[in-house]
C-alpha cells in the first residue's frame, strides 16, 4: 500500500509539471513587445476570479491572518511574474525552465542568511554544482537581459519559499494563493497604466489559461504531497525540465544543445540526490512551494 501511495504521488507530480510547462508555453506565445504589466494584471484578475468562491468558503472557518507577510510575498511574486514573462518570451522554453530551477540552489545561501539555517557539506556541494550548471546554461559570453530575468524569477521563488515559514501552518492554501495574487494588484495596475499602451484584450485568453493551469498544478501538488513523504517523491518535480525540452522542440521548433543538457544535469542531479537523501521539502521542488506563481 505504501509503494502505491508513492507511485500515486509521483504520478500527480509528473502530471502537475506537465500542466505547469503548458502554462509557461501559453506565456511564451506572447509577442515580446506586448505590454508586460497588462498581462500580469490579467493573470491576477483571472486567478482571483477562479479562487474567489473557494476563498469565501474558507473564510467562514479561517479568518485571514499574517496579511503583512502576504503583502510582502505578493509584491515579490509580482516582480517574479514580470521577469518570467520577459524570460519566456525571449528565451527558449527549456533554457528559461533550466534557469528557473536555480531557485532551490539560491535558497541555500538565503536560508543561512535570513533564517539562520546550518550549512551541510551536501548543501554546499549542491549549490556549487548547481551554480556551475547555471554558468554552463547561461554561457557568460551570451548573457542578456532575458537570462538575467530568468535568474530573477529563481530569486523571487526562493524568497517566497522562505517567507512561507512566516505564514500560519493552519491557513488554507487557497487563501495564500488568493492573497498572493490580489494584494499586489493596485501596484501592477498602476504600472500597466504607466506603460501607456492601449489595452490588449487578446491577452486575456493566454492569461486566463496560464492562471487556470497553475491552479491545477497547485491542486495536484497538494494531492501528491498528501500521498507520500516529500523526500520520496520530490525528485519527480524535475520531469518538468524534460517536458520543457520536448515541448520546446514540438511547439516552437527549438533545438536543445549540449551546453543546455550538461548545465541542466548539473542543476537537477544534485537536487534529486538531496531529495532522495531526505532533504527538506522546501529545498527540492521548483514550484511546489510556489504554487501561486
Amino acid at each position: 500500500m505504501r509503494s502505491n501511495a508513492v507511485a500515486m504521488g509521483i504520478f500527480y507530480l509528473v502530471l502537475g509539471n506537465l500542466v505547469a510547462v503548458f502554462s509557461d508555453a501559453l506565456v511564451k506565445v506572447l509577442d515580446p513587445d506586448q505590454p508586460v504589466f497588462q498581462f500580469v494584471f490579467f493573470r491576477q484578475v483571472s486567478a482571483a476570479l477562479m479562487l474567489l468562491p473557494l476563498l469565501l468558503w474558507s473564510l467562514r472557518r479561517h479568518p485571514p491572518e499574517a496579511l503583512r507577510w502576504h503583502l510582502l510575498r505578493s509584491h515579490i511574486w509580482a516582480v517574479g511574474v514580470v521577469m518570467m514573462v520577459i524570460a519566456l518570451t525571449r528565451l527558449p522554453l527549456a533554457t528559461a525552465n533550466a534557469l528557473f530551477y536555480a531557485a532551490p540552489l539560491l535558497m541555500v545561501p538565503l536560508a543561512v542568511w535570513l533564517a539562520g539555517e546550518a550549512l551541510s557539506r551536501q548543501k554546499v556541494l549542491t549549490a556549487l554544482l548547481g551554480f556551475a550548471g547555471v554558468l554552463i546554461v547561461l554561457r557568460p559570453t551570451e548573457v542578456n537581459w532575458a537570462a538575467l530575468a530568468a535568474l530573477g524569477v529563481a530569486l523571487t521563488m526562493a524568497l517566497n519559499n522562505l517567507l512561507i515559514k512566516r505564514l500560519p501552518s493552519h491557513q488554507p492554501v487557497v487563501q495564500t494563493l488568493f492573497f498572493t495574487n490580489v494584494l499586489s494588484m493596485p501596484l501592477v495596475l498602476a504600472l500597466a497604466w504607466w506603460e501607456g499602451e492601449p489595452w490588449q484584450w487578446q491577452m486575456l485568453g493566454p492569461a486566463f489559461g496560464s492562471s487556470a493551469l497553475i491552479v491545477v498544478y497547485a491542486g495536484l501538488c497538494v494531492l501528491a504531497y498528501r500521498q507520500a513523504e516529500a523526500s520520496r517523491i520530490a525528485s519527480a518535480e524535475y520531469t518538468g525540465l524534460l517536458v520543457a525540452v520536448g515541448l520546446g522542440v514540438w511547439l516552437f521548433g527549438e533545438q536543445p544543445d549540449l551546453p543546455l543538457l550538461i548545465g541542466s544535469l548539473c542543476i537537477v542531479l544534485p537536487l534529486i540526490a538531496m531529495a532522495r537523501s531526505g532533504g527538506k521539502p522546501d529545498e527540492a521542488p521548483k514550484k511546489a512551494q510556489v504554487t501561486s506563481s
